[in-house]
């Protein structure tokens, strides 16, 4: 009988994948790991945000990198003109409400099946110590892989020209890890918490999209870098890229509870393409669990 060498990435260590001496996830009830999430609560509570550098040891970061590249032509792309609520223009508000603002959204997507067992972003995606880490930095008693095989694990790859405009998320969290930078722009911006539950602040949402910079963040993201971000409540963007080095970033998606599929639509528009069981939800009916909107 041959012997099965392929890799099982729910058990497969995360010795020499990332930093452990730095960032503990082998260990988090320890006194180093207590501290590190504590340090990421507390960053996030503050601005929603927070940005472990260097999450990749050093060693790692040319096979890190060189992954990307290799995914990288199968990226997908789209383009779209869209406002920072991926909704409808508003006919009845004036033309300078954010409402009515809208900008290109040009991206390519690597989807996940594309991405194989045996790169060193599914193993950290799949690993049960990082899964535990990312669920008790934002408060949940656990997380769970996406169910669906296009969008659990994706490589956003943006070219010369493209970008994310200002944004919101309607996922709870994001948890993405830069693998490229560009030779320019491609910077990450942000207006901490200028939305809540008890309101949109459509006043500073415009002051923002019309250039005030008073109350924005950027961050330096680095090839290594981990980020987890609150994106719901905080407007952000993705400056558009410049140079001919495409930028590439990994997204890591979880959900609360398991079996979580994105909409046939979705898939489609992004991807290009279904899998199976998206097919199978346009016969059926799609049916969720939560009320979020892609």
């Amino acid at each position: 009988m041959p012997v099965d060498t392929s890799v099982n990435a729910h058990d497969a260590s995360l010795q020499g994948l990332i930093d452990l001496a730095r960032y503990p996830l082998d260990d988090l009830d320890g006194a180093a790991g207590r501290e590190l999430i504590d340090r990421c609560r507390r960053q996030l509570e503050v601005d929603g945000c927070v940005v472990l550098k260097n999450f990749v040891p050093e060693a790692a970061l040319a096979r890190l990198e060189r992954e990307t590249e290799r995914l990288s032509p199968a990226a997908h792309y789209n383009q779209t003109e869209t406002n920072p609520y991926n909704s409808a223009a508003d006919p009845d508000k004036p033309a300078h409400h954010p409402v009515n603002r809208f900008d290109d959204r040009t991206n390519g997507f690597v989807a996940g099946d594309r991405i194989g067992d045996e790169t060193i972003i599914r193993q950290v995606y799949q690993n049960a110590d990082f899964q535990r880490f990312i669920a008790t930095v934002v408060g949940m008693e656990d997380i769970h892989q996406y169910a669906d095989p296009l969008a659990d694990l994706v490589v956003n790859v943006l070219r010369e020209g493209c970008q994310h405009p200002w944004h919101y998320d309607t996922n709870e969290f994001i948890v993405t890890m830069m693998t490229r930078q560009s030779h320019g722009g491609g910077r990450f911006e942000y207006a901490p918490g200028i939305r809540s539950p008890e309101g949109e602040n459509f006043e500073e949402v415009e002051q923002v999209i019309d250039g005030d910079r008073s109350r924005l963040k950027s961050l330096d993201l680095q090839p290594g870098d981990l980020q987890i971000f609150f994106g719901r409540y905080s407007l952000h963007r993705v400056t558009p890229v410049e140079g001919n080095k495409e930028r590439h970033t990994v997204i890591f998606a979880y959900a609360k509870e398991p079996g979580f599929i994105g909409r046939p639509e979705r898939a489609q528009r992004i991807f290009g393409r279904m899998a199976p069981v998206h097919e199978r939800l346009l016969k059926e009916g799609m049916q969720r669990s939560d009320a979020l909107a892609d």
